[in-house]
C-alpha cells in the first residue's frame, strides 16, 4: 500500500500526472488535481517523472 500526497503549494495544476497515471490514481475535481484511490497505485513512478516541481510524494506503508 502506498500513501500519495500532493503538496498544493508546489502543484502547478499542469495535470500531467492525471494524463500519465496508468492506474488512474489522480483525478480532476473542480479544476484541481487530487488523489483518487491510492490503493490502485502500482508505484510505477510515472507521476513522479512528469511532476517537475516535485509536488507528488509516494511513500510505501
Amino acid at each position: 500500500m502506498y500513501v500519495i500526497t500532493i503538496d498544493e503549494a508546489k502543484c502547478t495544476q499542469c495535470t500531467e500526472c492525471v494524463k500519465i497515471c496508468p492506474s488512474e490514481v489522480y483525478k480532476l475535481v473542480n479544476g484541481r488535481v487530487v488523489v483518487g484511490n491510492s490503493d490502485d497505485c502500482s508505484r510505477c513512478e510515472s507521476c513522479l517523472s512528469v511532476c517537475v516541481p516535485g509536488a507528488i510524494t509516494v511513500v510505501e506503508m
